[in-house]
């Protein structure tokens, strides 16, 4: 079993940035990527951005393109992600997930922290 604990969300105006982290425990060798996903009201989850955890390969959603940045410590075994030029439009709960070797959904997920962008 693998835990996953977000922090950092918070209320910031449009324009700031904020920087999420995950902290995984647990099985952690068993991973193989993580990813950030986050749900507005009445809206669906959707993926905001994933790493892989060795060779460090990444993709973002259109939305967030060029404005985050996802990193991680292998080492900490934890996952970051760096929100820059935030826009009313990303406040969501955003939630860590980590997927294991060989699995094609992420199998571990993390409760959540609220990011709320205010104009």
């Amino acid at each position: 079993q693998v835990q996953l604990v977000e922090s950092g969300g918070g209320l910031v105006q449009a324009g700031d940035s904020l920087r999420l982290s995950c902290a995984a425990s647990g099985w952690t060798n068993s991973l193989y990527a993580m990813g950030w996903f986050r749900q507005a009201p009445g809206k669906e989850r959707d993926v905001v951005a994933s790493i892989e955890r060795f060779g460090g390969i990444t993709t973002y959603s259109d939305s967030v393109k060029g404005r985050f940045i996802i990193s991680r410590d292998n080492a900490k075994n934890t996952v970051y992600l760096q929100m820059n030029s935030l826009k009313p439009e990303d406040t969501a709960v955003y939630y860590c997930a980590a997927r294991e070797l060989g699995s094609s959904r992420y199998n571990y997920w993390g409760q959540g922290t609220q990011v709320t962008v205010s104009s």
